[in-house]
């Protein structure tokens, strides 16, 4: 029975105040620590998805390339403004066409040549 003393004195000097803020503290750091884990591991899962992905054919017009036409002509429709400001800033705003002309983007596969690795024929 000596040792309820030992706890009593400890509890009355503040001695388990120090222990749960360690003990809170610990498990504060843990769960940030967690959270972070967490969070790599969601960023590896989207770059391995966004890996196996091809690529999207973009045009340097940032459409895609299915809103061009075969000669290469953009159909989107984008905001083209029409006032400024003293500064040369663009204040308003009209809907316009894209005025790219060319798709810039990754070549499809279909019109992709590849020469022989060999010089055999």
């Amino acid at each position: 029975m000596d040792w309820f003393w030992w706890v009593l004195i400890l509890f009355w000097t503040g001695g388990f105040a120090w222990v749960a803020d360690n003990v809170r503290t610990a498990l504060r750091n843990r769960h940030e620590r967690k959270v972070q884990l967490l969070e790599v591991a969601k960023q590896e899962r989207l770059a391995v998805e966004a890996a196996n992905r091809p690529p999207e054919p973009v045009c340097g017009c940032t459409h895609h390339l299915a809103k061009h036409d075969k000669q290469g002509r953009c159909h989107e429709r984008v905001e083209v403004p029409t006032a400024w400001d003293e500064n040369k800033n663009p204040l308003r705003y009209e809907a316009g066409q894209c005025n790219c002309q060319q798709y810039v983007g990754p070549q499809p596969l279909s019109q992709v040549f590849a020469e022989d690795l060999t010089d055999r024929i």
